[in-house]
């Protein structure tokens, strides 16, 4: 590829990218700083010798991640092995298939636990859980990327697993005590509850649908960003005529955001998007555009537009609605 076309390939993976990163690190900063270092390590290298881009960015943005935990631990870990460069570590790929039913479980449990209890997770645990819970990477691939045995990361993950549903923020949703080997399950849930992520979710398209300005406003962060892919924006150029609004590559503060879904959203569901909370225009059941989106201290701090058919047809979606 040549310089723009590799820009524009990364463009189209940046969304379940920054999903794996904030997922991971918990801050949309942080998360923002590992994308950038992950485009720069691609621009760098080149897609020579890359058969799987989108695997080879999720190694990469991983192994960024965990590097970016270790720096700011307290805690003592083992450095990863240098000898392998990161152009050519083993490729992550995303073709597993967990069950509905448990990852959507997982969703909320994690949108409620995840600023309280990851950040006390070590950090090998913290990226093995994320990646097999939240993303279905198997414990084979993410092995290498920890410098640790399949055996090892399987440990890791089920350790912090079992942190994240017996923690403050999950007994806070479940309302009891997650206590007990958890194991691969995640245990029964009821009671009173923070707001999780879903929830978030679930209010923004309800003022959207309304036309709720004021609940608009109240659910995003005052510096949200709202990114749109190329088909997305052309689709709303073509919708023009019938009302969408005209949107740019990127708008940015909770004003313009808010107007641009201010009484829209119709088809639009609640979903989970490579793992991570988001949205999905689907009309009909089928999606037909995405909407990935960062929750933050309980406001929407970013929010993804993909419509390109490719990228819609390739991500793993489950419709909560």
């Amino acid at each position: 590829m040549n310089p723009d076309e590799l820009a524009l390939a990364f463009e189209q993976h940046r969304p379940r990218l920054r999903a794996v990163a904030y997922r991971v690190l918990g801050n949309p900063d942080d998360a923002d700083d590992a994308l950038q270092e992950a485009w720069l390590r691609l621009n760098r290298t080149g897609d020579a010798g890359i058969d799987n881009l989108a695997a080879w960015l999720t190694t990469v943005t991983g192994r960024i991640c965990l590097d970016m935990l270790r720096s700011r631990s307290t805690r003592r870990e083992d450095p990863l092995p240098s000898g392998r460069p990161d152009d050519t570590a083993p490729e992550i790929l995303d073709d597993a298939s967990p069950d509905p039913v448990r990852e959507a479980e997982l969703a909320d449990v994690v949108g409620v636990a995840m600023q309280v209890v990851l950040e006390s997770l070590d950090p090998a645990e913290r990226l093995a859980f994320v990646l097999h819970d939240l993303f279905a990477v198997p414990y084979e691939q993410i092995a290498p990327v920890l410098g640790r045995s399949v055996e090892a990361a399987r440990q890791l993950a089920s350790r912090g697993r079992r942190r994240v549903q017996s923690g403050p923020g999950a007994r806070a949703a479940a309302g009891a005590d997650a206590g007990g080997d958890a194991g691969d399950d995640v245990g029964p849930r009821t009671g009173p509850r923070s707001r999780t992520d879903r929830q978030v979710v679930e209010a923004f398209l309800l003022a959207s649908r309304t036309g709720d300005l004021a609940g608009l406003l109240a659910v995003l962060a005052p510096d949200v960003v709202l990114r749109a892919d190329q088909a997305a924006l052309a689709a709303a150029a073509e919708a023009a005529d019938r009302g969408a609004p005209l949107l740019a590559r990127e708008v940015r503060g909770a004003a313009a955001v808010a107007q641009a879904f201010h009484g829209r959203a119709g088809g639009a569901v609640p979903a989970l998007i490579d793992g991570s909370i988001g949205f999905a225009y689907a009309p009909d059941g089928t999606p037909r555009g995405l909407f990935a989106v960062v929750v933050h201290d309980g406001h929407i701090a970013a929010v993804d537009m993909m419509g390109d058919p490719a990228t819609v047809a390739g991500a793993h979606v489950l419709l909560l609605g």
